[in-house]
């Protein structure tokens, strides 16, 4: 009995070290992502003007998070992510405050907005690890883990530009400099125009991110280090 109380406290001891020890490792993944995604947002040229941006592969500590210990951890990671992301600005939600808006509307678009653009889309990060047990290679899981993950992203972000931000679509592909906005005019409208519009403007930021992070997360998934994981595995 007392060998098994004794066991039962030193096994209990481990966990929790082993639970601190991934609590601080997500944080610091936290911190990482945050000052990469702050410094980019004072680029101009990486921003656009109503919401998202370039963040050079600001995603991919999170990514990490999960890859090194597991899809709940990195769910966790990614919606604390999210907050912190929230906290930081509201360039997407204030497009809401013009006025011609219905102020009725406000308050409920609002908070779709923030449960679409922010806590889902960035939550969805915790998925980047998902592929650690099913492919052999590390460097090859992270890169297509980090792809899924950050395309489940783009994808909430083309759902949410698509519900509450189509008005913007004629505007958007009325702009001088825009060679194919004249043929998109042309050939679609309504919630069409509206879609097509939320997959470009999203798309003029993610698809870049989705490849340069897939890239360097093939690169750095070499070092066992950085993803836990013998390459020869």
């Amino acid at each position: 009995m007392d060998a098994e109380f004794i066991f039962g406290g030193k096994l209990m001891s481990t966990t929790k070290k082993s639970n601190t020890k991934v609590l601080v490792e997500c944080a610091l993944l936290i911190a990482i992502a945050t000052v990469l995604n702050v410094v980019c947002s004072f680029i101009p040229f990486l921003n656009l003007p109503f919401g998202g941006g370039f963040t050079i592969c600001s995603m991919l500590p999170i990514v990490l998070a999960a890859y090194r210990n597991g899809t709940k951890w990195g769910l966790l990671t990614g919606f604390v992510y999210a907050v912190v992301q929230m906290l930081l600005g509201f360039k997407t939600v204030s497009a809401f405050f013009m006025p011609s808006s219905d102020s009725y509307m406000v308050l409920w678009k609002a908070i779709c907005v923030c449960l679409i653009d922010y806590i889902i889309a960035y939550t969805v990060l915790g998925f980047g690890g998902i592929f650690r047990n099913k492919i052999k290679n590390p460097s090859a899981s992270l890169c297509v883990g980090s792809i899924v993950a950050l395309s489940l992203r783009y994808l909430a972000h083309i759902i949410s530009g698509y519900i509450f931000f189509g008005t913007w679509a004629e505007w958007f592909f009325s702009q001088d400099g825009f060679a194919l906005g004249a043929k998109i005019l042309e050939k679609f409208s309504g919630q069409g125009l509206a879609l097509i519009y939320s997959v470009i403007y999203n798309g003029l930021y993610m698809i870049p991110e989705i490849i340069i992070t897939a890239i360097v997360a093939l690169i750095i998934g070499r070092v066992p280090q950085i993803t836990g994981k013998k390459s020869a595995e």
